[in-house]
């Protein structure tokens, strides 16, 4: 890993109580993701899963730039896939603006997830 450590975010997300959310609150997901995100999604036959890893990867990047909800749009925030599969993360809007106001220059970033429970780890460096 190079450049200087400048925040660290850690969220987990329970699943199945996601979902519930994501089930009562269909208008939510075109709030919280990308269209991206939600195309991908629509790929997969359990996307919770996947949208459970996605909502924890944003607020990890606000744990990460040391703000709370709110300092930056959802969408500013979003997860993507490198071809070999390996997810990558793109700021834009107010989450960009205030990375490069901290000096952030890259993010290293790591999502898990199991039946129940989405974790994801991010780092931003110089």
């Amino acid at each position: 890993m190079s450049g200087r450590l400048i925040g660290l975010g850690i969220d987990v997300v329970d699943i199945p109580r996601f979902r519930e959310v994501m089930r009562r609150r269909p208008a939510l997901a075109e709030r919280l993701f990308s269209p991206d995100e939600l195309a991908y999604a629509a790929t997969l036959a359990n996307p919770a899963p996947t949208l459970a890893g996605r909502f924890a990867a944003k607020e990890a990047v606000m744990k990460a730039l040391g703000v709370g909800l709110g300092a930056v749009d959802w969408k500013d925030i979003s997860v993507q896939r490198l071809a070999g599969g390996a997810p990558e993360l793109a700021v834009q809007g107010r989450a960009a603006e205030l990375a490069r106001k901290f000096g952030v220059s890259s993010w290293k970033m790591s999502i898990s997830h199991t039946d129940t429970v989405a974790t994801v780890t991010v780092v931003a460096l110089t």
